[in-house]
């Protein structure tokens, strides 16, 4: 029945840029969404920071933006309609002015976290952005907002976003927000065996960044890097470093780590010397953003599985529908270089947060 539809939409419908079961984006919107991006720098920082990469960069055939760049925004829009086709047909919800006005904040509110995260300072505010979307668009992406929290409120392992559940989830994690002391040790690739077998003997956090640590300042310090509570932006990427090595352990293995672009890769380790526990206050934040991690995990899994059912067609000139590690995607066209790279720039995120 999908490829039977796909062929249906993407031969009897009218031109698009982009149709997923019988909702399209022509292609004049969608040009105009990108050109939203161009015309307004908070717009442009906000949705960079969501989907973690540059929407626009000058090159690759096009005048303002490149293919790639086209393609990312285009497999956002996508599965924001696929999600929302299938609510209205499957679950057959269509969303209140309430949901759509919660959808709207909610939006904002994602918008400024990713930014956060992202450490951007965009221009103006989030709710600024979304107002500088093109009618349409914003529309569209309201609706998309409110159909996927629709969806998620269906699945039995999704955690609603309530004051409740926040504070439950709080509370059966809490050690999961402990604010950490750490100390770092950033140990050239010649030392790496030399630094595992000295630390298998019992050599200390201070020791051992004395002893092999590249970085003076810390090493001198015994590796002291200083404390990071669950509200910093870093937190999140600090509490990955540390991983589920024991208190005043530096992990087994190492995280790569380049200082300079082009230099030397060296092992990055981090330790927790000391946790203090944190206030539900201070980490709230934090349990929102691991609840939405959690759910999207979830959410994820399904909407891999709408994509997969759902009838696509995508305008050969923006890219082609097809099947990646990942799932099912839009890859775009293989186009010739022109004024510049085929990829766009990757921006900073927290889990790059310099020790250094």
């Amino acid at each position: 029945m999908a490829v039977l539809g796909a062929g249906w939409y993407g031969l009897a419908g009218s031109p698009a840029a982009v149709a997923v079961n019988g909702s399209a984006v022509s292609p004049v919107e969608f040009r105009a969404e990108l050109a939203a991006f161009n015309a307004h720098p908070g717009l442009y920082c906000y949705v960079s920071s969501l989907i973690n990469a540059a929407i626009t960069k000058p090159g690759a055939g096009r005048d303002t933006i490149t293919a790639a760049s086209e393609v990312q925004w285009m497999n956002l829009r996508l599965e924001g309609i696929a999600i929302d086709r299938y609510v209205a047909t499957v679950l057959h919800h269509v969303p209140s002015a309430a949901e759509l006005s919660s959808a709207r904040a909610a939006l904002e509110g994602e918008l400024t976290q990713a930014a956060t995260h992202a450490s951007q300072n965009c221009a103006g505010t989030a709710a600024q952005a979304v107002a500088q979307m093109p009618a349409a668009m914003r529309q569209a992406q309201v609706e998309d907002q409110a159909s996927s929290a629709y969806l998620l409120s269906k699945l039995n392992a999704t955690i609603p976003l309530t004051a409740s559940n926040i504070r439950a989830y709080f509370a059966a994690h809490h050690a999961n927000y402990d604010t950490l002391c750490i100390a770092v040790a950033i140990v050239p690739q010649s030392s790496l065996s030399a630094f595992a077998a000295s630390q298998a003997k019992g050599m200390s956090v201070a020791a051992l960044a004395k002893k092999y640590s590249a970085d003076p300042v810390t090493a001198a310090k015994g590796g002291a890097y200083g404390c990071v509570a669950p509200n910093s932006s870093a937190f999140a990427s600090v509490r990955s470093d540390v991983g589920a090595a024991a208190l005043g352990h530096f992990p087994a293995s190492p995280l790569p780590y380049t200082p300079t672009q082009g230099g030397p890769t060296y092992g990055l380790f981090v330790a927790a010397t000391s946790k203090e526990p944190s206030t539900f206050a201070a980490a709230q934040g934090a349990v929102i953003s691991d609840i939405q991690t959690q759910n999207a995990s979830t959410g994820n899994s399904v909407k891999s599985n709408i994509l997969y059912a759902a009838a696509v067609s995508v305008d050969p000139a923006y890219g082609r529908w097809g099947l990646s590690a990942s799932g099912p995607s839009v890859f775009a066209p293989a186009l010739p270089n022109d004024t510049g790279p085929a990829t766009s720039t990757q921006l900073t995120t927290a889990s790059s947060t310099p020790y250094q």
